[in-house]
């Protein structure tokens, strides 16, 4: 397969996981310019777009190539002015606001820990979908390595992990300068395990990820099928955790369901704390909303924060994605939008809503834990149906977003403090049951 046709694979793909606006403001007018030993060079007009593809972008980008090409390693970001390029599509771009919208001051790693300095505390928003995994980051920053080692957060993608476990390094790095952090993807961990063996020099590997204090290793669920790979990670962690080292981990799904994953390291990402987080509630979504704007200036009405939280209801990327669409068209014009203005600008960003019977959902979670759907409506208090019942109660209020009065009521003519008492209960109990925890992942298997 030449170049252009893989970047043409590669942008197909693309196009379908990002909004239209993203895609047409940060793909257009790229290109790859070669491939050489393993690394693809793509060509981007500017400054901007090449600091913009690279932290926003990259992952999905490589993950993307790789799939049509596993012979690619790693991707660089070049300027390169295509004549063809319209002028003025650069100098739109170059008129937004950049040190309101994207610091470039923040997108620069530092090249020894790899953290990007704009991943802080001061911008993460706290909230019901997040509080546990926070308070966990937060006793980490107290004593590192010694409260909750090793941290394994997960979740879907776009949620925030990336976020805060950077804020944590970057947060420790402030905190105790004498103490060295690493952050790494598991990717990049494996092109390098890969490259010590090729050069044949394995102990120079080993050397530099045992010298960190803290460890911090995103996208871990990549590591399934890479067994040399495993084998490397459970030794290192078997060095970092005996030397009281930290170790945080991320990752899109639990460690018991990382398919491919070897027993000793499951029991080993399990042995500290591990925490999900969720896609963020109503609330939170306010919060986020709010204050992304506050960071750039822009004003916005409370009707169109109300109207964005409640129509956005996606994961947190998707949500600044959308926000990103209305400051840069908020900027390029000079003025705040209107409400029907907006809802025109990010209308293609809008996911249709899941619709689900509630019947039907009872009875899945009826056949998991073998009892019949009708007695969950009965008015029964034995422990076995209690608990199917509350978490019957839980997915539709988590999952669904169905109301408290709508649950009870289908679910045996119940009071709505009924179901606000079991979503409460399950949620409680989640913080503790580990096997309650892979109950409800295995029941949302189903839903798939």
């Amino acid at each position: 397969m030449n170049t252009n046709e893989l970047w043409e694979k590669c942008l197909s793909e693309v196009e379908l996981n990002i909004s239209k606006a993203n895609f047409t403001t940060w793909f257009k007018n790229t290109s790859i310019i070669k491939e050489e030993a393993g690394t693809l060079y793509v060509g981007v007009p500017n400054e901007f777009v090449k600091d913009w593809l690279y932290n926003k972008f990259h992952k999905l980008i490589l993950k993307t190539i790789i799939g049509h090409e596993e012979g690619v390693r790693s991707i660089e970001y070049v300027i390169h002015k295509n004549e063809t390029t319209p002028n003025k599509n650069i100098e739109a771009i170059k008129q937004i606001n950049i040190n309101k919208e994207l610091p470039l001051n923040d997108l620069y790693l530092n090249k020894d820990d790899n953290l990007n300095p704009k991943y802080n505390f001061n911008s993460f928003v706290v909230g019901p979908f997040n509080e546990l995994a926070y308070a966990v980051a937060q006793a980490i920053i107290t004593n590192p390595g010694q409260n909750y080692n090793p941290f394994f957060v997960y979740g879907g993608t776009g949620l925030g992990k990336t976020h805060m476990i950077q804020a944590i390094g970057n947060t420790i790095k402030t905190k105790y300068p004498n103490k060295k952090i690493y952050y790494v993807s598991l990717e990049r961990f494996a092109i390098d395990y890969i490259n010590s063996i090729q050069n044949k020099n394995p102990n120079s590997f080993k050397e530099k990820y045992r010298k960190y204090d803290v460890i911090i290793m995103d996208d871990i669920q990549f590591i399934s099928g890479k067994d040399k790979t495993q084998e490397e990670l459970f030794h290192l962690f078997n060095t970092l955790y005996e030397n009281n080292k930290q170790i945080i981990f991320s990752s899109d799904k639990h460690p018991n369901f990382i398919q491919g994953l070897e027993e000793r390291l499951q029991s080993r990402f399990a042995s500290g704390m591990t925490v999900q987080i969720v896609e963020p509630d109503y609330e939170s979504r306010i919060a986020i909303i709010k204050a992304k704007f506050e960071s750039t200036n822009c004003i916005i009405e409370e009707e169109i924060t109300a109207y964005l939280a409640e129509i956005l209801d996606g994961n947190i990327r998707e949500l600044e994605g959308s926000l990103n669409t209305i400051i840069c068209q908020s900027q390029l014009k000079n003025k705040s939008l209107s409400l029907n203005e907006i809802k025109i600008l990010i209308k293609n960003n809008i996911k249709p809503k899941k619709t689900v019977a509630i019947k039907d959902i009872v009875t899945i979670i009826a056949n998991y834990y073998g009892i019949s759907d009708e007695i969950i409506y009965e008015k029964t208090r034995r422990k076995e149906i209690v608990r199917a019942r509350q978490v019957a109660m839980y997915i539709l209020r988590e999952d669904f977003n169905i109301s408290y009065p709508l649950i009870g009521s289908k679910l045996g003519g119940r009071d709505h403090t009924t179901a606000i008492h079991s979503h409460l209960k399950i949620k409680d109990d989640l913080k503790t049951d580990p096997a309650l925890l892979q109950e409800i992942e295995k029941i949302r298997i189903m839903f798939k």
